[in-house]
Formats: C-alpha cells, sequence, structure tokens
C-alpha cells in the first residue's frame, strides 16, 4: 500500500527558482549565465552588517532569542518607523521572522482559518497565493492592469462576491514595480475597515524607489500588517531575516505561533541587522546603482523588441508585454536562456491566466551585466 502524500504540497513551483536551477545547469555545463531572472542584489551585506556579526560571533551569543525577536533589533526597527515615516510604531508590535516568507506564513496563520477567502492581484508574488492554497485558504484573484496602476481598487473588490477575510497589497510590487498612493492606501483601507477585511501590506522593496518615495499602510490605519524584509533594500538576501507590524490583536497569535513552528528567527542575523541601519550610504549607492541599471534597460530593451512596460517606480523589475513575441512565456524564456545566457523570468510565475505574454526583467545586477545582456538580446533579435 502506498504512504499517504499530503495535498497541501501538490502547489505549483516557484517558477522563478525553477529558472535559476536551469541556469545553474547551464553553468555546470560550461555556459555562462547574465542573472536577470532572480531578485537578488548583486552587492553583499553592507560593512556594517559584516562588523555587527563578527561582534555577534566573538561575543558568543547566539543562542535561541525571543520568538518575536531580540529587544534590541525589534527597538531599532520601531526607531525606523519614526524616522523614515514619522509613524509612531511600539516595539512591542514588532515581529522579527525567518524572512518574509516566514512572515507571511505566520500572519496567515494567524488572521485566516480554512476557507476563508483572501483577494490578491495578478500579477502578482505567486508565493502569496502558494501559501494560502498550502493553508487550505482560498486566494480571490484580481486581474488588473495599467488601467488601475496594476493595484486593486474599492470598484475591482465591489466585484467579487463576499466575503473576504483579507486584502494582500503590495508596493513597490512584485512584478510590476508599481506603488500605491497614500490616497490609494487610505481608499483601501476603509474599504477593508468598513467590511472586516484584514489588509496585508508587503513593503519588501521600500527604500528602492525612483521618484516618490513609498508610502506605508501605516500611514493609513493601524490595523494593517505590514511585512518587510532585509533581503532587498538592505542587501541582506540569504540572511533569512524579515518582520512585520502587526496590529495589537494579532501579536500574541502570532508569537504562539512563531515559538512553534520556528522557535526564533537566525540569531547571527538579527545581531548582524543592527548594523544595516548605520550603513545608509551603501545603501543608497545600490539604490542609485538600480536607477542606471533600470534607465539603461529602459533605453536598450526597445532595439530588441521589448517595448511595453509597466511603470517601474520601485523594486528592480521590468515587466514586459511580449505578445507580439510569444505565447507561451516559459518557452521563449528558455529559448533565451539556451541561445544568449541571459536568464528572464517567465510572466506565468506572476499571472497564471495572462503571464504566457509576459516576461520580467530584473535589473537588480551589476550595471556590466545589464549592458551585456541588453547586447545580447538584441544581437539576438537581429
Amino acid at each position: 500500500m502506498a504512504l499517504k502524500v499530503a495535498a497541501r504540497g501538490a502547489i505549483p513551483p516557484f517558477i522563478v527558482m525553477e529558472v535559476v536551477r536551469a541556469a545553474a545547469e547551464r553553468v555546470a555545463a560550461g555556459g555562462d549565465v547574465l542573472h536577470l531572472e532572480i531578485g537578488q542584489p548583486a552587492t553583499p551585506a553592507p560593512r556594517g552588517v559584516v562588523a555587527a556579526a563578527k561582534s555577534a560571533l566573538d561575543r558568543d551569543v547566539l543562542g535561541y532569542t525571543e520568538a518575536l525577536g531580540i529587544p534590541a533589533l525589534r527597538a531599532r526597527l520601531a526607531t525606523f518607523y519614526r524616522e523614515r515615516y514619522g509613524a509612531a510604531v511600539p516595539a512591542e508590535r514588532i515581529a522579527v521572522t525567518v524572512g518574509s516568507s516566514g512572515a507571511f506564513l505566520l500572519a496567515f496563520l494567524a488572521a485566516f482559518e480554512p476557507g476563508d477567502r483572501v483577494a490578491l492581484t495578478v500579477p502578482g508574488y505567486p508565493a502569496y497565493r502558494h501559501i494560502l492554497r498550502a493553508l487550505d485558504v482560498v486566494p480571490v484573484e484580481i486581474p488588473v492592469g495599467p488601467e488601475s496602476g496594476f493595484h486593486p481598487t474599492p470598484a475591482l473588490l465591489d466585484g467579487i462576491a463576499p466575503p473576504l477575510a483579507g486584502l494582500i497589497v503590495a508596493s513597490p510590487a512584485n512584478p510590476t514595480g508599481t506603488m500605491l498612493s497614500a490616497a490609494h492606501y487610505r481608499e483601501l483601507a476603509a474599504y477593508c475597515a468598513a467590511r472586516s477585511i484584514r489588509l496585508i501590506s508587503d513593503e519588501i522593496y521600500h527604500g528602492i524607489t525612483y521618484g516618490a518615495p513609498a508610502t506605508t499602510a501605516l500611514e493609513a490605519t493601524p490595523d494593517a500588517v505590514v511585512i518587510n524584509s532585509f533581503s532587498k533594500y538592505f542587501s541582506m538576501t540569504g540572511w533569512r531575516l524579515g518582520w512585520m507590524v502587526l496590529p495589537e490583536d494579532l501579536v500574541r497569535s502570532v508569537e504562539c505561533l512563531a515559538q512553534n513552528l520556528f522557535i526564533s528567527p537566525p540569531t547571527l542575523a538579527q545581531h548582524a541587522a543592527l548594523g544595516a541601519f548605520d550603513s545608509m550610504a551603501e545603501l543608497e549607492a545600490n539604490v542609485r546603482r538600480y536607477a542606471v541599471n533600470r534607465a539603461l534597460l529602459l533605453e536598450r530593451l526597445p532595439a530588441a523588441g521589448f517595448r511595453d512596460f509597466a511603470p517601474a517606480d520601485g523594486a528592480f523589475y521590468l515587466y514586459a508585454d511580449v505578445t507580439h513575441l510569444t505565447n507561451d512565456s516559459e518557452a521563449f524564456c528558455r529559448r533565451v536562456l539556451a541561445e544568449t545566457g541571459v536568464a528572464l523570468t517567465p510572466g506565468i510565475d506572476f499571472d497564471p491566466a495572462r503571464g504566457h505574454r509576459a516576461v520580467r526583467f530584473s535589473f537588480a545586477g551589476a550595471t556590466a551585466d545589464m549592458e551585456e545582456a541588453a547586447r545580447r538580446l538584441t544581437a539576438w533579435r537581429a
């Protein structure tokens, strides 16, 4: 008799990681790869982070911590919200997590019951819907496009049959790079409050913007669950450290869940992260490089046939409509990798229904890689 395999694992793969694997196989076979598929800064962790990590190792402070994180880091994050946003966030409402992925898992478990319906936009980050499905929560996809700035609106939400238990928004968004204004956040917060809908705001690309700074949902409501990460702006991908700002009614539930699921966030990463806040000059230099990369690709990719982009006001992605080039973005990206060595992510990762006509470019890498990728793609399309 065959052993049972739980159905919750039968969720779609995270396709960008499949592309990463294909790229690694190409390298192992002797080829080269320009990585425009993965949202990972090419820069290492800031010097202040490395110094703080070394100090923590020297002091041998690497035992378990409190489930919601070391008090010093929670307090520093509270100060960060006051300094950057003018928002008064008590340290007691901040939970340090095992990456933003751990934050989403804890938030969804604390806020939603099996069978609850949670709205999210497509195109959007695929792990939202995959985690929800694994928890037997029902993701309700809202197709969005340029007409709504690739974000949900009250009018779009009115088109969904009630009830909704939650709404997930992201600003700057992955894969589009689009942002919500303060007024848009207020509209959504008021809509959710009137209908007892839990608002969850993904803000992991805050700090990476190319015009106006990003608005936090906390400026609209103290009841939002705000999720952030040290991976993107703070260039600490792989340290597996994120955080949440929680409404008071979820703090204890998240703490109990975190105690049982994770015990505590990575201790070394927590102590190292304290050094990130003394490294702002390095981090802002990274953002200036992203801006150069963004401008370079927007200028040169049209010559390779990529012309129709979502307005990338933040994050480090360009999301391109490639209807005129392909009706199968997954096969198209495989061909691009095989024939040029440029790794891209197919749009079906972000939009299962319409993403076969879209691809995502990540410009988090080195500027020289962006230049070479544009050259290869242009030559390939010649």
